[in-house]
């Protein structure tokens, strides 16, 4: 990449990562539920998961999987069966138990992979790699594999600061809002609801034309 087409792509990386999405709004709805460190944590998973597509996409597979009616459609409604199932999950709570607190028995470590998981099945991701790594590469070149892992890394670079910052934050301000019962209530559909909304948005995703 020539140093033009490197700053272009940075550029290009942090408008993406400020922007409101679906990640923002996974990484901000944990933050506010579960607390700062459940908000970073996921982040975290998110951006691994952002790692194991740059190695499927330096591989070539993210373009197998996209053009196979039948591997997209498994991944897409897998995400979004997940997603649901997660909204669900928080519906379920038992009423009478602080949203923070139920969270709270949630292992970090659990809370990271569903990041993973979540980011993973995105069939989104796979759409966002196709469509905008090639922009800044020739996929013809020897060194292919090799630029779209570098660009995955940078990308990782910039972005998971911010979706951190992102967690942290929303952690913390959902720490200092009052948690009395109707609050509690609210939290717990607003969250529940997020993550269905969001299944319901990766099962509407169209394959490529």
């Amino acid at each position: 990449m020539s140093e033009s087409s490197l700053a272009l792509f940075l550029i290009a990386t942090l408008i993406l990562a400020l922007a409101p999405g679906p990640d923002l709004l996974y990484i901000t709805t944990r933050g506010l539920s579960q607390g700062a460190m459940a908000g970073f944590i996921s982040a975290l998973g998110i951006h691994t998961g952002v790692l194991i597509h740059t190695i499927i996409a330096s591989l070539g597979l993210s373009a197998l999987i996209a053009s196979s009616t039948m591997a997209f459609a498994c991944i897409k409604y897998a995400g979004a069966a997940y997603l649901c199932y997660l909204g669900v999950r928080t519906f379920l709570a038992r009423r009478e138990s602080n949203i923070n607190q139920y969270i709270s028995k949630v292992a970090l470590k659990k809370v990271f992979y569903q990041g993973v998981i979540t980011d993973v099945l995105n069939p989104k991701v796979i759409l966002f790699f196709l469509a905008f790594f090639p922009q800044f590469i020739d996929p013809a070149s020897p060194s292919a594999q090799v630029d779209i892992m570098m660009l995955g890394l940078m990308f990782v670079a910039v972005a998971f600061p911010i979706d951190a910052v992102v967690g942290l934050v929303s952690g913390n301000i959902g720490k200092h809002l009052p948690h009395d019962s109707l609050r509690r209530q609210w939290g717990k559909w607003v969250t529940g609801s997020a993550f269905i909304l969001l299944g319901i948005g990766t099962a509407l995703t169209s394959p490529p034309s």
